[in-house]
């Protein structure tokens, strides 16, 4: 999933406080209260079972039914990551629809913890935004659901059933600020003594999905592979004993202070931060591409079912998808949008190219990896 403060998904622990952030006027740390919306389609059938709108009738009718639920719970969404704080506007702004967003700071596996400890409240996530390790570890927990676009997608961006599918995606890349350190022309320079104290990881790879895609990165850099990430968690050992390692969440306050200035992270979540300071500089190792996609599903036991599945449907339509464009990723329709020139034409001139060899891991890579970053990860920089 989501590994980001507006820059990345990071780990926490789910508090009373944060749960609560989700229910408007819900006393401290008191327990939300059951969900019992019980919304249903046109036909009578429960909203929480349908496939696609038709099972609302049509589009009309699942926007009716998910204006009368009148909410929607989303979580680990910061306003700065993929843009958004602006599709959550956009949406909210269309459909008169209060958008709650609870813990912008989680990580993948954050979700899935919140879904499990608030199951049957009003309060849990309709929605999941997840990193391929957590999602594909958890697609028991996801409701089947095919969006009027569906068939644009292709068939590996997707669950067949529409139980997950891709939004979008982007380079794994360093970010850097050039006035505090020299620039970086490749992952061995981390190494080196300028870079004491100062090269940050976003997240903690067995649980967010940008820090998975760092040490993926590393690896190929050191000649690993999708099939071997090895290199890349004996790498961050050697930049730990080195004392280059900082094990600090980056966010964009920590990057704007200067308390990390080399931050391994996806590239439109580095980017971003060039707006804001000039000398951040954005950097995708051309022998060592990793490419990836985030994966969008809705929560089976989601209390607003309705409003739900109009987010999916916000989402993949020509609208969503170039909000997630002007955010600097890669929307998932982008080919088929581009071909039917329905994607802004100025948004895809900057979206990101990379010459030569990417690797997109599978999910069976990212199982084997996911292991092994669970069996090795802690040792290798605690």
């Amino acid at each position: 999933m989501p590994s980001a403060n507006t820059t990345g998904r990071l780990s926490r622990f789910l508090v009373c406080a944060a749960s609560a952030l989700l229910v408007v006027g819900a006393a401290a740390c008191a327990p939300p209260e059951k969900n019992d919306s019980g919304s249903q389609t046109q036909s009578g059938g429960k909203a929480s079972e349908a496939t696609s709108a038709a099972d609302f009738g049509d589009m009309d009718g699942l926007v009716k039914a998910a204006k009368d639920e009148g909410e929607l719970n989303v979580i680990a969404l910061p306003p700065d990551w993929a843009n958004y704080g602006a599709i959550i506007k956009a949406f909210s702004d269309k459909y008169g629809i209060k958008v709650n967003s609870a813990q912008p700071d989680a990580s993948s596996q954050d979700e899935i913890n919140a879904a499990n400890q608030q199951k049957g409240r009003s309060s849990a996530p309709d929605v999941f935004d997840l990193g391929q390790s957590v999602a594909l570890a958890n697609t028991a927990m996801f409701a089947p659901y095919k969006v009027a676009t569906f068939d644009d997608i292709p068939a590996a961006f997707k669950d067949p059933s529409g139980a997950w599918v891709n939004d979008y995606g982007g380079y794994m890349s360093i970010g850097f600020d050039s006035a505090k350190v020299p620039p970086v022309t490749n992952v061995n320079d981390l190494l080196k003594p300028e870079y004491q104290g100062k090269v940050a990881l976003n997240g903690d790879p067995t649980q967010a999905g940008a820090a998975f895609s760092g040490v993926l990165m590393v690896a190929l850099s050191q000649g690993g592979s999708a099939d071997d990430i090895a290199p890349g968690v004996e790498f961050f050992r050697k930049l730990k004993q080195a004392g280059n390692f900082l094990p600090v969440d980056p966010t964009p306050a920590t990057i704007e202070s200067g308390q990390t200035p080399v931050v391994i992270d996806w590239n439109y979540t580095n980017s971003s931060e060039t707006k804001k300071l000039p000398s951040w500089t954005v950097f995708v190792p051309p022998n060592a591409a990793v490419a990836g996609y985030y994966y969008q599903a809705i929560n089976k036991e989601a209390p607003h079912p309705a409003a739900a599945r109009l987010w999916q449907e916000f989402l993949y339509s020509d609208e969503g998808q170039n909000l997630y464009a002007q955010g600097g990723v890669r929307p998932v329709r982008a080919d088929n949008m581009i071909a039917n020139k329905t994607l802004d034409a100025e948004v895809a001139k900057a979206l990101p190219v990379v010459d030569g060899p990417v690797t997109v891991p599978t999910p069976q890579q990212t199982e084997t990896a996911s292991k092994y970053l669970s069996e090795n990860w802690a040792a290798a920089v605690g």
